[in-house]
């Protein structure tokens, strides 16, 4: 069990190799929903390690565990999020805000209403493990709403999102332990209720919302890490 969310299947996959200087075992590596032994629609590749001698443990992930993880984290909604008034850290945020660059907006009241955000993704996250990198695209939408005096929402206008990210891996106490780094982002809008605008105005306070707010979330539960066989 990883979490509330995931579990990790860790048993061999075949026998143990045995050699003369070593000891071979090939373990599953698949994250799956928790409770939910449903398959990915990635397929595991076989790879190899390198010929090293240093250390008297090896171990090697491939690319085909993130991917599972991806899988089944999306599955359970774990890239999905809301922001809202009493949740935002760094400032509040409300239809003034995006009334200054929208005027529709501005109409809904004389006085401010909070907005709330609703994040999902759209599609499972891409995961590319390279010899020094590892990415994370992720496709996405963002529902901007209006939270009325009388607590219901009006759907203001809903973005399409691609965040390409960073992570780091490092192990610590027995688990394997990530940090997230947000390298890129596209806008494009989806639907509107509040007429045609100019994407391009929002984009430097939609980033700086996605910056505060949802990168330190991820890396809240990236840093309680995967456990090690």
């Amino acid at each position: 069990q990883i979490d509330d969310l995931a579990e990790v299947d860790y048993s061999l996959s075949s026998l143990p190799a045995v050699f003369q200087l070593f000891i071979d075992l090939d373990l599953k590596g698949v994250v799956f929903p928790a409770g939910n032994y449903i398959d990915s629609p990635s397929v595991p590749a076989s790879f190899t390690i390198p010929d090293q001698s240093d250390s008297m443990l090896y171990l090697a992930f491939s690319e085909y565990f993130f991917q599972t993880s991806s899988f089944a984290y999306y599955t359970t909604g774990a890239f999905n999020m809301t922001i809202a008034e009493e949740t935002c850290s760094y400032f509040n945020i409300n239809t003034e805000i995006f009334g200054t660059i929208i005027p529709e907006v501005a109409k809904y009241s004389v006085t401010p209403n909070p907005v709330m955000l609703k994040l999902m993704a759209t599609e499972i996250p891409i995961i590319s493990l390279e010899q020094d990198s590892f990415t994370v695209e992720i496709q996405g939408s963002m529902e901007v709403l209006a939270v009325l005096p009388d607590s219901t929402t009006q759907s203001l206008f809903t973005m399409n999102i691609v965040a390409n990210t960073s992570i780091s891996l490092n192990v610590f106490d027995q688990k394997l332990r990530g940090s997230l780094c947000l390298n890129r982002l596209q806008f494009s809008l989806a639907h509107s209720n509040v007429g045609s605008f100019e994407v391009l105005l929002l984009e430097n306070i939609l980033s700086y919302i996605l910056q505060t707010e949802v990168v330190p979330s991820a890396n809240a539960k990236l840093s309680k890490g995967f456990p090690l066989p």
